[in-house]
């Protein structure tokens, strides 16, 4: 019973203190991750600080965003996806992040079979994300995979039909296809939510040039 007691007692303080250092972890990651972006080299070499201390998954994960931000995107890219698949206790919800950040350092990199393979994983972690998909059909677009790439697009717009980025990539695919009637109806819908946007005018003329040597 004594024993018993004591621990119930001690459960309180144990989740405290793993919330504080959870907390801390996250505040940590935060500011690195903000430092990527206005000193990346001061940020690689906080994370490798941080590393010294032990493998901590958002280290490793400031460690890769740093590499990419200082132009070794290829490389940060790697240990994302490294990091989405390591053994250590990481929500899905982290998992995903880093598929999707890796993917989309591919998909940056021209490199459109990587990417596709990083996003897939992400997917299989939420099928069901307007953006992961809208991600996954521009790689297949870059890689000329029309069909699997309109059928992103038609599902990330199942799920989001106000989606602009998504219309115009559609457009894109259905201009690539000759299918100029639907490229122009995407596009109209996606120049009504986005009328400044400059990839979507230029896709207008090309639509417009596309539909006068049809005719």
């Amino acid at each position: 019973m004594l024993v018993s007691v004591l621990v119930s007692s001690l459960l309180p303080f144990s989740q405290t203190a793993s919330a504080d250092i959870a907390r801390a972890e996250q505040e940590r990651l935060e500011q690195c991750l903000a430092k990527t972006e206005t000193a990346p080299s001061e940020a690689y070499e906080d994370s490798l600080a941080w590393l010294s201390g032990g493998n901590r998954p958002k280290a490793r994960h400031c460690n890769a965003v740093a590499l990419m931000a200082m132009g070794r995107i290829t490389e940060g890219a790697d240990r994302l996806q490294a990091l989405a698949s390591a053994p250590e206790p990481i929500s899905l919800e982290d998992r995903t992040l880093y598929l999707t950040q890796a993917g989309n350092a591919w998909l940056s990199s021209g490199i459109p079979d990587a990417a596709i393979l990083a996003l897939t994983d992400a997917l299989k972690l939420n099928p069901d994300d307007a953006d992961l998909l809208t991600d996954r059909a521009a790689a297949y677009l870059l890689a000329d995979r029309w069909t699997e790439g309109l059928s992103d697009l038609d599902a990330a717009l199942v799920q989001r039909p106000q989606n602009p980025e998504a219309l115009t990539l559609r457009a894109r695919a259905h201009l690539a296809n000759e299918n100029l009637r639907a490229a122009k109806a995407d596009m109209e819908a996606a120049l009504l939510l986005d009328p400044e946007n400059i990839d979507i005018l230029v896709l207008r003329g090309e639509i417009r040039e596309a539909i006068r040597l049809s005719e």
